[in-house]
């Protein structure tokens, strides 16, 4: 069974004011040419279609129209949808009736109560079925209602639980899409800047992946990187562009996996992904920098960083004469090293959850127990859903 693995569309996105439409559009289409071209049995979005909880009309048509070019390929290729942390669930869930008779499937919403489960989809091929179960993104509050005991107190504890209580064949193939962020014993995935505003401090939100049943494979969404997760069967597909300067040497892609027999290791493919438009950094002094301008780079998205000693007359200006998308522009020099030399003698700003965690070290002379802290870093997160932070 041959699947694309998709995650991470952010459809509706801007990169510093910038709107990314062109680039989205022009990424989803080479998505739909593979599509067409290799005919994948399943096409999985695994969370963040969206940008924003209430995306734009503009960000709904470019979504609509992708989904409109795959349901045109014949016969009929599944998609398989679930929702991530910046998704609305009850946005992303309309229209999920009609959606379903043209073979797409959408999970939004976790189960509600004790008699829900965990949307599942069977599909086949020669070797028989595979299970397919959607785990749309999660917070411990938000599957408490499904246990009268031993309620999950963190983040691994309620995927761990809410696995468990599907009681999964593991005879048969089963593939897991959750967006989440996940890690392998003492290592966490590579992350870049534009997620990490959303990865909790003190790693709260953080999720093992031993708390996975033997998966065939596990479609994750969440970390824009492409990278496994312990293992070859556990895998971040990425995004398919780039959404910062720190992923400027991604190598953005479809994740193809094909899956054999029961027990087979999944096969990977990638197939890459460009936009329009490079991320990227520039540095150097202003003349080089000007001089480096080509037609067919200086329209990408830049960093610069100018190193020169005395600062330029007019740099800006002349800048966006030949960089016509500047991102920022930053000064690394003597003056600019020694001021930060300086500054790094003063006192830090501190996050607030760490602030509070040396505020009751201070106040009650011991650290806060692991359920303090997940409760703490509960309140800083509604505050920032609040603020919309």
């Amino acid at each position: 069974m041959k699947l694309f693995h998709l995650s991470d569309l952010h459809i509706g996105k801007q990169l510093n004011g910038y709107s990314l439409r062109s680039n989205q559009e022009a990424v989803l289409g080479q998505i739909v040419d593979y599509a067409s071209e290799e005919h994948p049995d399943a096409i999985l979005i695994c969370g963040d279609i969206y940008d924003k909880t209430a995306p734009s009309g503009e960000a709904y048509t470019i979504f609509s129209n992708f989904l409109e070019s795959i349901s045109q390929i014949k016969p009929r290729i599944p998609v398989l949808i679930i929702a991530g942390n910046h998704d609305s669930p009850e946005r992303l869930s309309y229209a999920s009736p009609f959606l379903e008779k043209h073979s797409i499937h959408l999970s939004a919403f976790l189960p509600g109560s004790s008699e829900e489960y965990l949307k599942k989809i069977v599909l086949e091929d020669e070797y028989g079925p595979v299970n397919f179960y959607f785990l749309p993104f999660l917070k411990p509050g938000y599957v408490r209602p499904l246990f009268e005991e031993n309620q999950p107190s963190g983040y691994e504890s309620a995927v761990k639980a809410v696995l468990e209580r599907e009681q999964i064949d593991l005879k048969q193939r089963n593939v897991l899409l959750s967006h989440q962020f996940y890690g392998s014993g003492s290592r966490d995935p590579e992350t870049c800047e534009s997620e990490q505003a959303v990865i909790m401090a003190g790693g709260l939100d953080r999720v093992d992946v031993s708390v996975f049943p033997e998966f065939d494979y596990v479609a994750l969404g969440h970390i824009h990187g492409s990278q496994k997760v312990g293992s070859s069967r556990v895998r971040y597909c990425g995004t398919p562009y780039k959404y910062s300067v720190s992923e400027e040497f991604h190598k953005k892609s479809v994740t193809v996996v094909m899956l054999g027999k029961k027990g087979e290791e999944p096969e990977l493919e990638f197939l890459p992904l460009k936009g329009l438009q490079d991320v990227r950094k520039e540095r150097g002094s202003l003349a080089e920098l000007l001089e480096r301008a080509e037609e067919g780079t200086r329209h990408d998205f830049v960093s610069i960083t100018l190193t020169d000693e005395e600062e330029p007359y007019r740099v800006r200006e002349r800048l966006e004469e030949v960089y016509s998308h500047i991102l920022e522009i930053r000064v690394d020099n003597r003056r600019t090293r020694q001021k930060l030399m300086e500054q790094a003698e003063e006192v830090p700003v501190l996050k607030p959850l760490e602030a509070f965690r040396q505020f009751y070290k201070a106040v009650r002379g011991g650290d806060m127990t692991k359920e303090e802290e997940e409760a703490m870093e509960r309140i800083v997160q509604e505050a920032k859903e609040d603020e919309g932070i």
